[in-house]
């Protein structure tokens, strides 16, 4: 069982997608604790400098699904 499970499916503009994407790509770039504008709150979260990625496209019919997955660990390294 997970801690924590944050999911929102909703329609968007292709022009809210960009600023969504945007938003998660700035966080990323400055990396520390970044906090994502998601609906009505705010998720902060610790990005670390490692990530692990999953990109998968599959096309079924007329629909195309863009999955792209990032993967950090929560705890801090030691040392």
């Amino acid at each position: 069982m997970s801690d924590l499970k944050f999911e929102q499916k909703r329609s968007l503009s292709r022009l809210e997608a960009a600023d969504q994407l945007e938003a998660l790509a700035a966080a990323l770039r400055h990396g520390g604790n970044a906090e994502l504008q998601l609906g009505p709150g705010v998720l902060s979260l610790r990005v670390p400098d490692e990530l692990r990625s999953e990109l998968e496209v599959e096309v079924d019919g007329g629909e195309f699904e863009l999955e792209f997955e990032l993967k950090w660990s929560n705890t801090r390294p030691t040392g």
